[in-house]
């Protein structure tokens, strides 16, 4: 009777040992690989296994490190790999050291640059990814997105404004902070700041090396103009990937580079314009907060540009798509904003951290004046992109993108070609194509303004 009791007790013991086990994760997982992700904003350290883990961390304050013990593992070289994935410039991680720290749990010490809130959380599986541990490091002092803006033209100041432009307390705030940048302004005659007060000048692509001027039919704004432009996905969402391999997140960045560009070269009327990009690097920006960036730039206009993609290599040609009240304005439009809005599912937000809000009351208050805008601005994009290749639909078409939904900018999404056709994706990679593109994209830019000049800006700057 004794020995059938302790039997007993032994199985109730493994039992508790095993059940304590799988709560924490990490029972048999194997490290697949890792990945280091660095941005000014937060840097993310992904490890990605075949099953759940678990894991704890310890943040200490002096020198600042973060201890990270994953559980129901063993090192392997995948693992292993974490210390010489942390590049120099790197603006949070100094460097990772790991350890097998007892039988069955592993150690990471990140050595960090400045102090950070770490956020640590898990995905389930999804897309090509299995299962993964994410640590978000942010720098205690949190990257506003009008300080970046601004960062940008430290050396090349906006054309002085004229003296009845008060409306514009971001370009006066700009102003105040430009001057008190760390970094000297560009002399006035040097080409950086000739390029900051001229015209916009746009390459033809049917003929090279010749310009195209705004031209006398551009109405005059007695301010800054912003226009927040969105690479699409980045970081661990890489898009849609083509038939030889092309990353959707690569191309778009690319060409968000050069219009951003041709954006901070020109001006209507005297008026300089300004690019901000939601991101400008290779990570993960969340929906939400591409929206929030927008706003807080108190941007004119949001483009958020893509390559689209489909089952077959077929389809073609470039969209254009703006947000809906109601329904998709077409099932193929529905699909695409369903796809489009997963981006947050793999790129992998916390949606359990403290401090993240998905405002979706506020976003979900997008007027009838901002579609109405977004339509004007999306026919112009789109007439302008038809001249340089096709289109695969021949009016905007609208549904409900996530990244469109804010109540006071005009925004729309630009498809700018199917990188899932073999031939499209080539076009993607050709730098001709894209400059061609980013031309096209300016020249409607510039026409939708024409039109619809820019209102006084009334909000207040925090």
């Amino acid at each position: 009777m004794k020995r059938r009791s302790l039997v007993k007790q032994g199985a109730l013991v493994l039992t508790l040992g095993l059940l304590q086990r799988s709560v924490l994760g990490g029972q048999g997982a194997t490290i697949l690989t890792v990945r280091v992700w660095p941005a000014p904003e937060y840097s993310r350290v992904t490890i990605e296994s075949d099953a759940a883990l678990g894991a704890t961390q310890t943040l200490v304050a002096s020198p600042p490190r973060l201890a990270v013990d994953i559980a129901g593992v063993t090192l392997n070289p995948a693992l292993k790999e974490l210390v010489a994935k942390v590049r120099a410039d790197d603006p949070n991680i100094d460097g990772i050291r790991v350890g097998q720290f007892s039988a069955d749990v592993v150690r990471l010490v990140i050595d960090l640059k400045q102090g950070v809130r770490p956020q640590m959380f898990t995905l389930a599986p999804v897309a090509a990814y299995q299962h993964r541990l994410v640590l978000d490091l942010y720098p205690l002092r949190s990257i506003d997105p009008l300080d970046a803006l601004v960062a940008q033209f430290a050396q090349v100041k906006p054309a002085a404004a004229p003296a009845h432009a008060a409306s514009d307390p971001l370009g006066e705030l700009m102003a105040q902070r430009l001057d008190k940048a760390a970094q000297p302004a560009a002399p006035p005659s040097s080409p950086a700041s000739a390029a900051a007060t001229a015209p916009a000048t746009l390459t033809n692509p049917g003929s090279p090396g010749a310009n195209l001027t705004q031209g006398p039919s551009y109405l005059a704004t007695d301010r800054l103009i912003i226009v927040a432009l969105d690479a699409g996905h980045g970081g661990e969402d890489p898009g849609a990937i083509g038939p030889g391999g092309t990353q959707e997140k690569d191309v778009v960045l690319k060409l968000a580079y050069l219009l951003r560009d041709r954006i901070n070269a020109a001006s209507v009327k005297g008026a300089p314009m300004r690019a901000f990009l939601t991101r400008d690097a290779d990570y993960f920006v969340p929906l939400h907060v591409r929206v929030q960036k927008a706003r807080r730039v108190q941007a004119d206009l949001f483009v958020s540009l893509h390559a689209d993609a489909f089952f077959t290599p077929e389809p073609q040609g470039a969209s254009v798509f703006a947000l809906s009240q109601g329904g998709a304005s077409s099932s193929a439009a529905r699909w695409m904003a369903a796809k489009e809005n997963k981006a947050d599912l793999i790129g992998g937000l916390n949606v359990k951290a403290k401090g993240i809000e998905l405002q979706s009351a506020l976003l979900d208050m997008s007027t009838t004046a901002q579609i109405a805008d977004s339509l004007k601005l999306g026919g112009t994009l789109l007439g302008e992109v038809g001249r340089v290749g096709k289109l695969h639909k021949g009016q905007v078409e609208q549904a409900s993108f996530a990244v469109l939904k804010a109540p006071d900018i005009p925004s729309v999404l630009v498809e700018a070609a199917f990188i899932s056709n073999p031939a499209e994706e080539r076009k993607l990679n050709s730098e001709e194509f894209q400059n061609q593109l980013a031309d096209a994209l300016m020249r409607g830019l510039l026409g939708y303004f024409s039109k619809n000049p820019p209102l006084a800006r009334s909000r207040t700057l925090g």
